[in-house]
């Protein structure tokens, strides 16, 4: 679809692709991260270490990515809508399964499964944005989505922790995976069929030039290094949170937890922000903005006293959201140049993305056991410095230009 042509702002079509991609990001993002405030009764029902424990959600990670590699291409040649649909119904089963585990391994197996299925809402969404929404509302639109997903986020991690209260690690994962299950209903009904979408055929041969190409490119490959220390330095963050709140001095339950996990608010209000920020004053100087406050973040997070780790935390979500939000949208926006599909572009980002979160999660485990936060916090720093640095980088590589069907040009 051409740029001139899509869903325009007040039309039910895209109040339809909004609200649709709201909720599909929520279910996806909801059962991704379910285990995140349970690690330590995890930990604690299962007789495993802290590193172990955060297997749950670095097997997920590294699933979804896994997945990437298949859902991207495969939506490219079937359709976009018939790879969400399929997506966010089948994640919500295997969640619901999974709560019903009757082994530590098994349940790995199924977290792992769930993250595979997991790919296709992430692979495909941002194509499905620019495809079906004017062009004009790119920016704005993809800022929407990526609110969604923190609000997603946030709910699977806030449930979880009230239900682990009331009646154990089973009761979250399965209440999360029904509230996941409502929400993917929800957005299949949603989801208008595509207008825009036009069938690439399958070759193998074109797939692998095309990929190549954007490997080759400084860019996208900077873009790609953002994805990893950005969102590994978030997530192994948010990873040793937990065991830093439920022990001494702060001893708290799941429930008061998960509560911290409304931070993601922020992240809501910081990705459309920095959307519009990054039309006004360029993508590159925003990421490194971004960083900055994501280390002020981490930074706070060291104090003994907890409104004021808290308050790091919001930070440093709203740092993260800013970056993830600008580097995203970026990403597809340079895909024509390499002469990619814009959907394999966005998979390689978020794959790059899940990996980081997977290997990076799973090292803070590793760190907690070592020095507990403040070892956390060093990790998460180091990888945002990387980021910072990747950033500064962007600012000299020359302005991709935009065809008719991209973005409109924006600075940096």
């Amino acid at each position: 679809m051409n740029r001139s042509t899509g869903y325009r702002v007040g039309e039910p079509g895209y109040r339809r692709v909004t609200l649709g991609l709201f909720f599909a990001g929520l279910t996806t993002f909801a059962l991704l991260y379910t285990t995140q405030p349970l690690l330590p009764e995890l930990s604690d029902r299962f007789g495993v270490s802290a590193a172990q424990s955060a297997l749950t959600v670095s097997l997920a990670t590294l699933g979804l990515a896994v997945g990437l590699v298949v859902a991207g291409p495969l939506s490219d040649t079937r359709g976009r809508v018939s790879v969400m649909r399929i997506s966010l119904v089948a994640s919500s089963l295997i969640g619901v399964a999974s709560a019903l585990a009757p082994s530590w391994t098994l349940f790995l197996l199924l977290r792992a499964l769930e993250g595979v299925a997991l790919a296709g809402l992430p692979a495909v969404a941002m194509a499905y944005l620019r495809e079906e929404v004017h062009g004009d509302r790119h920016p704005q639109a993809a800022g929407l989505y990526v609110g969604g997903t923190a609000i997603g986020g946030m709910a699977g991690r806030l449930v979880a922790g009230g239900l682990a209260d009331l009646g154990g690690w089973r009761l979250a994962v399965g209440g999360v995976a029904v509230l996941g299950l409502v929400s993917a209903l929800a957005a299949v009904r949603l989801l208008p069929a595509s207008r825009g979408f036009t069938a690439r055929p399958a070759n193998a041969r074109a797939l692998l030039e095309a990929t190549s190409r954007l490997l080759h490119a400084p860019a996208q490959l900077a873009l790609y290094a953002i994805a990893a220390t950005a969102m590994g330095a978030f997530v192994a963050a948010f990873n040793g949170i937990g065991f830093r709140l439920s022990a001494a001095p702060f001893s708290l339950s799941p429930a008061f937890t998960g509560l911290v996990f409304l931070v993601y608010v922020v992240g809501v209000v910081s990705s459309p922000w920095a959307g519009r920020q990054a039309a006004a004053h360029g993508r590159a100087n925003v990421i490194v903005a971004g960083a900055v406050v994501t280390l002020a973040g981490l930074a706070l997070t060291l104090a003994p006293w907890l409104p004021l780790v808290v308050l790091g935390l919001a930070v440093t979500t709203g740092g993260f959201f800013a970056m993830h939000g600008v580097a995203s949208g970026w990403v597809p926006a340079r895909a024509h140049i390499a002469g990619a599909a814009v959907a394999q572009a966005s998979s390689l980002y978020l794959i790059a993305y899940y990996v980081g979160s997977s290997l990076f999660g799973d090292l803070a485990g590793v760190a907690w056991s070592t020095a507990a936060w403040p070892a956390v916090v060093g990790l998460s720093g180091v990888l945002i410095v990387v980021t910072l640095l990747l950033g500064l980088f962007l600012r000299h590589v020359p302005r991709a230009r935009p065809v008719s069907e991209e973005l409109p040009p924006l600075h940096g």
